[in-house]
Parts: C-alpha cells; structure tokens; sequence
C-alpha cells in the first residue's frame, strides 16, 4: 500500500477480454498469432523500404517510422494479456499500470502525428509537385520525425505524472484488457479536475488538431484532382492516397468512437472491442494495406524475400 499522495491500491484487476477458462486457450493463440502477424509484417515494412533505394523517399520514410511505432503500441499491451493467459491471472502493478498508460499515449500520439505528416506529403505531392522536391527535403521529414516524438512525449509524460497525484482507494477493476487513462481516472477516489482538463487540451493538440489537418490536406487534393481532366490521372493521383486514407480510417475512426463520442452511447463491450481495433488490429493491418495496393512495397517485399544469405541489407 502507499501512502500520501500516492495510491492506495496496489495493482488493478484487467477485465477485458478474460472470458470462461475453456476460452482463453483459444484467446492465447489468437492474440499471440496477431501479435506474431504485426511484428513480422512490420518489420518487413523497414527492411523492404532499407533495402530499396527507390523507396528512399519522404513518404516511405513516414511508412517505416510508421511501421516501428506499430510493432512498440502492440509491444505495450498484448505481452501482458498473454502472460496474463498463462498465469491465469488478471492484475496488472499499480507501477507497470501507469508505464502501459505512458507507452501507450507515447506511441498512440506518434501515429496521429506521423498519420499527418504522411497525408501533408500526399498534399505536396499532388498540388504542387513540381515544388516536391524542395518542400519535401529529408531536413524536413526528420523534423517532423522529431517533432512527433517530442510532442507524444510530452503529453504522455504529464498525464503519467498527473496520474501520480492521484489516489486510488477501493474498486481498482479496469474494463479492460490493458490500463488505459479514461478508465484510470473513473477509478480514482481524488479529485480529477486537472487530469480531465488535461485530458480535454492535449485531446484536442494530439489527436483532433492532426485530424483537422488531414482533413485539410485531403480537401485540397480533392479539388486538384477534380481539376485533372482525364480519368487515368484522376485514379492514378487517387490511387497514391487510398492506403493512406485506409489507415486514417480505421485508426481515427476507433478512436474519435471510444474517447471523444458521449459515454452514454456505447457499452463496455463496445469499448472494449474498439480498443483492440486500434491497439492490435489496425497495427496488424497496416503493413497488409500499404503492401498490397502498391507495386513498389511488393516490389522491395519479393526482393527481400528471395535475397540471398549472407547479402548485407
């Protein structure tokens, strides 16, 4: 137990997903294929987009960070469930509670930005390509990069340090199966005044700012593409956005319905199934819907897969 400031409550019970015994074999399995499934397809993302120089590129450079911050944000949840399986516990520490909730807003902020980051090169690409070149310089993908970084890290940082001040006395059962922030502070038996502010300002910085941004640089590609008078240039400048556009959907799309939709409109049950839609499913997906609608990724991904041994990446 902790005293102080600090919380009272030792470790919190993980309630999602940990169904009747005869179940969870079949859970373990599915969950450790899916994980199997990301790190793979993922690190086969980097290593395609290395090993090509054709793909040394703004927009592949985005897909590869991409691809690495995917393979961290289902580092941070699924090993835990599935140790969880094995022990046939459901606790979690109070310590390694507030870590998930870090690693998670850390690697969660980073995609939101670097989905942005990959949707402003779409907009450069398209409207203004003969500028491409000197807008897009690597100085500049690398700043954003870095900016992603810093800006997740910080957020992640103060509502970890805020969740410190707080207490934790009583029910410590999270409807979940990993600690997530919102469920955190419901339970807290102090004050949350600062932490839901908190929650509502860096929301909007990390997550509806970007978004706005996306939708911006999607609006006026839109209208330059309408302006393009044949069709093949039309499906061909529409075609370089769809996977990326694919990947915004399902990852905004979970997100706006679990954290910035009222309560009152969706279940536990929902709530639960939206969270392993954008923390294990889309992170499995993406590498699938990049792959397999773009000739170049394919192109790295068979010269990849018949290198021979002993050839240096």
């Amino acid at each position: 137990m902790k005293k102080g400031n600090q919380s009272e409550v030792s470790e919190f019970i993980l309630l999602g997903l940990l169904s009747q015994p005869e179940q969870q074999t079949v859970l373990f399995f599915l969950f450790l294929l899916l994980y199997l499934i990301t790190g793979l397809g993922n690190l086969l993302i980097i290593l395609a987009v290395r090993i090509n120089s054709c793909l040394h590129t703004p927009m592949y450079f985005f897909l590869s960070n991409l691809s690495l911050v995917d393979i961290c944000f289902t580092s941070t949840t699924i090993p835990k469930m599935l140790v969880n399986y094995v022990s046939g516990t459901k606790t979690i520490p109070y310590s390694g509670c507030l870590t998930q909730v870090f690693f998670l807003l850390l690697f969660g902020g980073i995609d939101s930005i670097l989905l942005t980051s990959m949707a402003y090169d779409r907009y450069v690409a398209i409207c203004v390509p003969l500028h491409y070149s000197m807008i897009m310089t690597p100085k500049l993908s690398a700043l954003l990069i870095l900016v992603s970084w810093i800006w997740a890290f910080t957020d992640a940082l103060i509502h970890t340090v805020l969740l410190t001040s707080l207490s934790f006395c009583g029910h410590n059962e999270i409807p979940q199966f990993f600690c997530d922030l919102s469920p955190l502070l419901k339970l807290a038996c102090s004050d949350t005044f600062i932490n839901d502010l908190m929650v509502n300002i860096e929301g909007a910085l990390t997550i509806i700012i970007p978004f706005i941004g996306i939708l911006i640089s999607y609006t006026r590609i839109f209208v330059t593409v309408l302006r393009i008078p044949s069709a093949a240039g039309k499906w061909k400048a529409f075609s370089t956005c769809g996977s990326h556009l694919t990947v915004v959907s399902l990852y905004y799309g979970t997100i706006i319905g679990v954290y910035l939709s009222p309560t009152s409109t969706h279940t536990v049950e929902q709530d639960t199934a939206a969270a392993m839609m954008y923390t294990a499913v889309t992170p499995m997906l993406n590498p699938f819907i990049y792959s397999l609608r773009n000739k170049d990724i394919k192109g790295a991904l068979r010269m990849l897969l018949t290198r021979k041994p002993g050839i240096s990446l």
